[in-house]
């Protein structure tokens, strides 16, 4: 069984941590910079944030390697180092963990690659499992229980991601980013993407919404997601409110307050896994934790609840997805 089981298997809700790249723009990074490069030259300031997680209660650290696949890096001419880089960001992460005092998962995070597949574009299925295995051995490498594919949005780089999982021997999660109107850019919905997880001959280890526009629309995803992920455990990573320019700076309104407001809805929605996502800083989580600890469970909550606690959707969907609703009165254990 691995860490990431193991865990699940033990308690009710996990507790993922908050933001990586906004967090380290509040620490000086600038825009058009690798994060990853700071796994080496300002490595101190990645153990800070995730010693910061730690301390806010996080069960899972996601590593600094969001942008860490060749086909990303090679925008900063770092393709020739994904294995060492994936592995540094691991390695960081399990420092800390190493003296939490309790068992902490690390996820290395792979994002998506950010190029089209063909037809739309040039990259074929086959180019980018091979882009994945590279990835994700370097994350393993450097000690990641588990391959946090996340920020998806096409259904065939979800797969190829999975399948270099599976071609590396590491438990593998996914999330997708629901901001299109209820969809991901390339038009996947909650319902049809757990669906489709959850008929694959070996699914993921979880699967679940992160990032996007918002918590009331990630909550609001919950809703249709968490059914149809027939028993396999669900993921919601939201950002701290919604993004809002301020000078040339962009900041989140999700408070300490709403974030706490916002796990206790998704407990209530069905999540085994309770994140933050850009925006989310170490007070977030410390909020969420104490959401975590506190709150029994609830009735399932309606979009009318969900938008008077934590706002309305700011991208809601066009069409109501048929079915839901169906038992949304019990109440969560």
């Amino acid at each position: 069984m691995s860490k990431l089981a193991e865990l699940l298997s033990e308690k009710r809700v996990l507790l993922a941590d908050g933001a990586t790249g906004t967090n380290l723009f509040d620490m000086g990074l600038v825009s058009g910079m690798a994060p990853e490069i700071w796994n080496f030259e300002l490595a101190d300031n990645i153990r800070s944030l995730h010693q910061g997680f730690v301390d806010a209660g996080s069960d899972i650290l996601v590593t600094n390697s969001f942008g860490g696949s060749a086909r990303r890096l090679k925008l900063h001419n770092l393709d020739g180092r994904v294995r060492e880089i994936n592995a540094r960001a691991a390695e960081i992460a399990a420092e800390i963990a190493a003296h939490a005092g309790r068992d902490i998962v690390i996820a290395g995070s792979v994002g998506p690659t950010g190029d089209l597949f063909a037809p739309l574009g040039e990259l074929t299925a086959e180019q980018a499992v091979e882009v994945f295995i590279e990835q994700i051995e370097g994350l393993k490498q450097g000690g990641a229980d588990v391959a946090w594919i996340e920020t998806m949005s096409a259904p065939e780089e979800i797969n190829a991601a999975l399948e270099a999982a599976q071609h590396v021997g590491i438990p593998a999660t996914v999330t997708v980013s629901f901001d299109t109107a209820g969809r991901s850019m390339m038009g996947l919905t909650p319902a049809g993407f757990a669906s489709d997880m959850a008929t694959r001959a070996e699914p993921p280890a979880a699967i679940g919404s992160n990032c996007g526009v918002g918590a009331s629309d990630l909550v609001n995803a919950l809703l249709d997601l968490v059914p149809a992920a027939n028993g396999i455990p669900v993921i919601a990573k939201a950002n701290a409110g919604v993004p809002q320019i301020k000078g040339e700076h962009v900041v989140y309104s999700g408070t300490p307050d709403l974030m706490e407001t916002y796990a206790k809805l998704a407990i209530d929605a069905g999540a085994r896994i309770i994140g933050g996502c850009c925006g989310t800083r170490a007070e977030h989580v410390a909020r969420m934790r104490k959401a975590l600890d506190t709150h029994n469970g609830g009735t399932i909550p309606t979009l009318e609840e969900i938008i008077e606690r934590l706002g309305p959707l700011v991208a809601p969907p066009s069409t109501k997805t048929s079915g839901r609703g169906e038992g949304r009165r019990r109440r969560r254990a």
